[in-house]
C-alpha cells in the first residue's frame, strides 16, 4: 500500500506564497508521475500541475507563471510553490501520484487534501 500525505495549506493574503508538499510512503518500488489537484467548493476538481519522473511539467492555464512544481525524486516528494495568490486560488489542494508498489502493481493513489484559503 501507498500513503501520500500533504502538508504547506493556510491562510495567506492575497499576493502572497505558499509551498505544499507532499511525501509518498509505503511499499513503493518506483514513482511515476505525480501532480497536484484543487476542488473549490461546490466546483470539481481541477488539474493544477503534474510532473514527470524525468521532471517534465505541466500547468493549468490559471496558473502559469505563478506557481511551479518540482519533486525530489529521492524522497518521493512532490512539491508546489505558489506564488502572487489570488482568492481564486483558494480550495482544497490533493497531491496524486502513479506509484508501482514492491509487488509491482501499478495504481494511482491520492492524499486526503490540504486547505489553502487567500483573504485579506
Amino acid at each position: 500500500q501507498v500513503q501520500l500525505v500533504e502538508s504547506g495549506g493556510g491562510l495567506v493574503q492575497p499576493g502572497g506564497s505558499l509551498r505544499l508538499s507532499c511525501a509518498a510512503s509505503g511499499s513503493i518500488f518506483r514513482v511515476n508521475d505525480m501532480g497536484w489537484y484543487r476542488q473549490a467548493p461546490g466546483k470539481e476538481r481541477d488539474l493544477v500541475a503534474t510532473i514527470t519522473e524525468g521532471g517534465s511539467t505541466n500547468y493549468a492555464d490559471s496558473v502559469k507563471g505563478r506557481f511551479t512544481i518540482s519533486r525530489d525524486n529521492a524522497k518521493n516528494t512532490v512539491y508546489l510553490q505558489m506564488n502572487s495568490l489570488k482568492p481564486e486560488d483558494t480550495a482544497v489542494y490533493y497531491c496524486n501520484a502513479e506509484a508501482i508498489s514492491t509487488g509491482r502493481t501499478t495504481a494511482n493513489y491520492w492524499g486526503r487534501g490540504t486547505q489553502v484559503t487567500v483573504s485579506s
